[in-house]
């Protein structure tokens, strides 16, 4: 398991007091979108429960494990370095915070025909053991591939933030605050929430809901 205090692997690593400078800028980015702004403070302001950029990361495991519980989705204690994070019928818990809640945002973003493959048909995640057996299940191109980890990295975020985890550093660790003084680094941000509302995977205030994959997507220009 990792060590309760963890340095995170990030594209470009941030200094934790640069950190206040570097959340003012992005807040910045997103004024002309008030409903993302709002969403994005509440993400930042998990950064209480990090105190110098750390924090203990399994600590919050049985919020997730409720959390999947109340979707009804199957939970295995074990190791997913040992097959599958979701192997088609469960979900394997053994891993970070986060890690629960991203691969529950998966499961509510999948398909049906998506949900039966290992690891969601998007190929092996960097947690799962059995990597030649995922890979080969992976029925999702580069594009498909591409937003769907976006997503499901958006919204295992916004589990995090609902559940007063400290979900700054997942927001950080999968690299939404690379580049940060850039302007297309805050649309990908809008443009990626807009398309989880249009699922109805975040109600109008850019919560996230029980529901899962619906049918009719809505795309955000």
């Amino acid at each position: 398991m990792p060590s309760a205090k963890t340095t995170l692997m990030i594209l470009t690593p941030l200094d934790p007091a640069e950190l206040p400078r570097i959340l003012d800028i992005f807040d910045a980015g997103l004024a002309d979108h008030a409903d993302a702004r709002a969403v994005f403070r509440r993400i930042a302001a998990t950064h209480i429960f990090c105190p110098g950029f750390k924090a203990d990361l399994n600590a919050g495991r049985a919020k997730a494990i409720a959390l999947a519980a109340r979707m009804g989705i199957p939970m295995l204690d074990e190791d997913p370095a040992l097959a599958f994070s979701w192997d088609g019928r469960v979900i394997r818990s053994r891993s970070e915070t986060s890690v629960v809640f991203h691969e529950i945002a998966h499961w509510q973003i999948a398909t049906p025909a998506m949900r039966a493959l290992y690891d969601f048909g998007l190929g092996a995640g960097p947690e799962t053991g059995r990597i030649i057996e995922a890979n080969a299940a992976a029925c999702a191109d580069a594009a498909m591939r591409e937003e769907e980890e976006n997503l499901a990295s958006l919204l295992g975020i916004l589990w995090e933030t609902e559940h007063d985890e400290p979900a700054i550093l997942a927001f950080a660790e999968q690299n939404w605050l690379e580049l940060y003084d850039r302007p297309h680094t805050q649309r990908h941000f809008v443009t990626c929430l807009e398309n989880l509302r249009g699922r109805g995977l975040v109600d109008s205030s850019g919560r996230p809901t029980l529901r899962t994959h619906q049918p009719q997507v809505i795309y955000a220009a």
